[in-house]
């Protein structure tokens, strides 16, 4: 091969060596623009997950208080005042309530897209969900029970015992080790809530013993919770869409045994309209929970809570002529120092 002839491929071979390289830069620099460029390509766009609507503390704390404070008022207003003594039905009727409502929020809002990430297989549902709603039925129709026959100030100072028989259970299952300063705890919230008792003018044994039973059974729920599904995170709006239906069966097979027909032939009374608002507010306040989650730190949502316990208590004396000793004052006031120090410490 002559000198000439190689020094024509030579030169060929240089300016696809050239021409390659030069494509290269090329490559390189569209994808630096694309990198610094705030909207992606058309191949690689996806659309953004839609975020929950926040809110302020300033503005959910309130509204939830009011809420909160509205269900147990108008759950004793249907009670005591229009009559309808009927709690296992309207407890039933609330869950039915939420069970459509949350699937009606499931299809309309974004409200309850983490249910999505959760995958309930048979076996979850019955070894999880169907004990705990069971747990949750007990108590919510033995708590509304309860307000037949005690005064709505008389139960949220009883209500301020849950801590207490929290860390029992956990205790008696070894779940937790007992140490000095939740010992404290505990013997502050119990002797408050022996001396709200002592204190109560209109004590009934029957009441009394319902309500007891009523924070057993939440109680035993929340360790369960604790214990079968400390890998999920629901939601207060999420926790109700799998429980909802599950405890409106459980109530509605209670009815027959409990209350019969009465409270279908009370409904003419009642009215639709009573019926349906008080449903509502139930609903509106897992809704609120939900915005409630996150907005303030556990002090924060601790003294939220007490101000409602005490705002209800007050209400009920208001609205309702409750009565309330001095002695049950002082008592209240030292459980809610005990609770206040629970929540702070997390339990531990």
């Amino acid at each position: 091969m002559s000198s000439t002839t190689k020094e024509i491929m030579h030169d060929e071979e240089k300016r696809a060596a050239e021409l390659l390289l030069d494509a290269t830069k090329d490559i390189s620099s569209n994808d630096d623009r694309n990198a610094e460029s705030p909207l992606p390509t058309p191949v690689t766009a996806t659309a953004p997950k839609p975020s929950k609507p926040k809110l302020s503390a300033a503005m959910i704390i309130p509204i939830w208080i009011v809420l909160s404070s509205a269900v147990i008022l108008y759950n004793n207003h249907v009670y005591n005042t229009l009559m309808f003594k009927y709690p296992v039905f309207l407890v039933t009727f609330h869950l039915a309530f939420a069970a459509v409502g949350t699937r009606v929020l499931q299809r309309t809002t974004h409200l309850l897209d983490a249910a999505k990430d959760i995958h309930m297989s048979k076996d979850m549902f019955m070894k999880s969900i169907l004990p705990i709603g069971m747990l949750f039925s007990g108590s919510l129709v033995l708590s509304n029970t309860a307000y037949l026959y005690l005064s709505v100030a008389y139960i949220q100072m009883l209500k301020a015992f849950t801590p207490v028989a929290i860390l029992l259970i956990s205790w008696s299952f070894r779940l937790q080790e007992p140490n000095k300063k939740l010992a404290i705890i505990v013997v502050m919230i119990s002797t408050g809530v022996a001396l709200t008792s002592q204190g109560e003018l209109h004590f009934n044994l029957f009441g009394f013993l319902t309500q007891a039973a009523a924070v057993g059974f939440e109680s035993s729920r929340l360790v369960m919770i604790q214990i079968l599904l400390h890998n999920l995170k629901m939601d207060p709006l999420v926790s109700l869409h799998y429980y909802a239906p599950v405890c409106a069966v459980i109530t509605a097979c209670i009815i027959p045994f409990t209350e019969g027909l009465a409270p279908f032939y009370a409904l003419k009374d009642l009215g639709a309209l009573v019926l349906l608002s008080n449903a509502g507010v139930a609903f509106l306040l897992n809704v609120a929970a939900v915005f409630l989650v996150g907005v303030g730190s556990g002090l924060i949502l601790t003294l939220a809570g007490v101000f409602k316990d005490i705002l209800l208590i007050t209400g009920s004396v208001i609205i309702f002529g409750a009565s309330v000793s001095p002695m049950q004052v002082f008592g209240y006031s030292i459980a809610l120092c005990g609770l206040v120090l629970f929540k702070t410490s997390g339990g531990k």
